[in-house]
């Protein structure tokens, strides 16, 4: 990929099946950023000295290095990239009311729906997990309702092409729910992991 903005030394940090670090990735894939990918083979049980001295208020993937700078949080890092490298496409809406509305279903995929999945994986008995799954549902509705008013009748939230929102949400969602058109898409297929590969990590997260 061509490097475009700043000649600084980019890298990623992350991991294989985090749907966070898979945010950064595609958005670096997106701008063309040429980057090196840096590997936390074990960051459930280990975490490299780059980590903790990039990261060390939360200790956690992903984060990006560019330059002297370490940007952290995944949504924090798609959009300093997207304004890093402003060539095209543009990640973000550039119409302050469709930026708004693309942030507020950003932040709901990783307040509410990341909550139900989190609490889904780790009920303790059905009762629990019945409650959590009912509240996801209601998630993915709300979604659904919200994708149906952005999409313009396209694959898309932001339309034709993959903006924040289909970041945020595809990378969470991607793993458990068929989303083809993000899946799919040539700056995603290589970093998703597959449904096993998720699962697999999901028992060693949650010791089940």
């Amino acid at each position: 990929m061509a490097q475009n903005g700043s000649n600084s030394t980019v890298k990623l940090l992350g991991t294989w099946s985090s749907p966070f670090a898979l945010r950064g990735r595609v958005a670096l894939h997106l701008k063309s950023v040429e980057y090196e990918y840096i590997e936390e083979a074990d960051v459930l049980n280990s975490k490299s000295d780059l980590l903790l001295k990039s990261n060390p208020i939360h200790k956690k993937i992903p984060v990006l290095i560019h330059g002297d700078v370490s940007i952290c949080e995944s949504l924090n890092i798609v959009q300093y990239v997207d304004e890093s490298w402003p060539s095209k496409p543009s990640i973000l809406p550039s119409d302050p009311k469709d930026r708004a509305t693309a942030r507020f279903w950003a932040h709901f995929v990783d307040g509410k729906c990341f909550e139900s999945i989190d609490a889904a994986a780790g009920a303790k008995d059905k009762a629990g997990r019945m409650a959590a799954g009912g509240s996801l549902m209601e998630c993915l509705a709300a979604l659904e309702e919200g994708f149906q008013k952005s999409s313009k009748a396209s694959d898309f939230f932001g339309g034709q092409n993959i903006g924040y929102v289909d970041i945020a949400c595809g990378a969470i969602l991607g793993p458990l729910f068929v989303i083809e058109a993000f899946s799919a898409h040539e700056a995603v297929k290589p970093y998703m992991p597959t449904v096993a590969e998720f699962v697999e990590f999901a028992k060693q997260k949650f010791n089940v």
